[in-house]
C-alpha cells in the first residue's frame, strides 16, 4: 500500500494551485472508508477481528457490521474500536475522522483522559476504569 501523503503537504499543494481542478487532476485523493482502514489495521497489526471486537467491548453483531461497512459508529464506539485495534493516538485520530466524528482534543477533560490511556497503551476496560475514577462517563455504557 503506498504511503499516505501528509495533510500539510496536500494543503500546500492545493493553495499553490491555480484552480481546484488543477489540484484535483494532479492529486489522487483516496476515498478510504472506516471499514477499509479497520481491515488495514487488522492486517498490519496481525490481529484477529474476533479478538479486536472482544477487546473493544462493542456488541459483536454491530462490530461485524462496522467491519463489513454496513454500519457506522458514533464517537465512543469509534474510540472503543480504536482501542480494540490497539491504535496509536495518530491512528485513533484518523479512525475518528473516517467515522465522521470529532477527534480527541486535549483541552476537553474526558478526551484528555482517553488520550492519556491511549498513549499508555491501556485497554478499553482500563480506560473505562480511569474515566470512572475521575468522574467522567465511561466508553462502555452501563447498559453495555
Amino acid at each position: 500500500m503506498p504511503q499516505e501523503r501528509l495533510t500539510d503537504e496536500l494543503l500546500q499543494q492545493l493553495l499553490s494551485s491555480a484552480t481546484p481542478e488543477a489540484y484535483l487532476s494532479q492529486t489522487r485523493l483516496a476515498d478510504r472508508s472506516l471499514a477499509d482502514y479497520a481491515h488495514q489495521l487488522l492486517t498490519e497489526k496481525h490481529l484477529r477481528r474476533s479478538d479486536v471486537i472482544r477487546a473493544s467491548g462493542l456488541n459483536t453483531t454491530f462490530a461485524y457490521q462496522v467491519f463489513q461497512g454496513t454500519r457506522m459508529v458514533g464517537r465512543d464506539n469509534a474510540i472503543m474500536l480504536a482501542m480494540g485495534l490497539r491504535c496509536t493516538l495518530q491512528e485513533t485520530q484518523r479512525l475518528l475522522r473516517l467515522a465522521g466524528v470529532s477527534e480527541l482534543w486535549c483541552k476537553v477533560r474526558r478526551d484528555a483522559i482517553i488520550i492519556f490511556c491511549i498513549e499508555r497503551r491501556m485497554s478499553r476496560a482500563e480506560c473505562d476504569d480511569e474515566l470512572y475514577r475521575l468522574g467522567e462517563d465511561t466508553l462502555l455504557s452501563p447498559e453495555g
